[in-house]
């Protein structure tokens, strides 16, 4: 159970960084596309965040229930 939770830290990590390398890229894309005459405000990048947090909160819920089944 140890490295299950072991296992779920990491993978909630290693999302955090993905979320930050996808939501750099499209905020950067929007920039491009509003000097180019685009019409969406850049923040919407920030909404390739909203899956990626939820999936973080999901594994590190799982990651701090296999801990506690580990300490029993």
């Amino acid at each position: 159970m140890k490295k299950l939770s072991i296992l779920f830290a990491a993978l909630a990590v290693l999302l955090s960084d993905a979320m930050c390398a996808v939501v750099g890229y499209q905020y950067r894309q929007e920039l491009y596309n509003i000097e180019m005459g685009g019409s969406a405000p850049a923040d919407i990048a920030f909404l390739y965040a909203i899956p990626f947090a939820a999936a973080i909160i999901v594994c590190i819920v799982i990651a701090v229930l296999f801990y506690k089944r580990s300490k029993k």
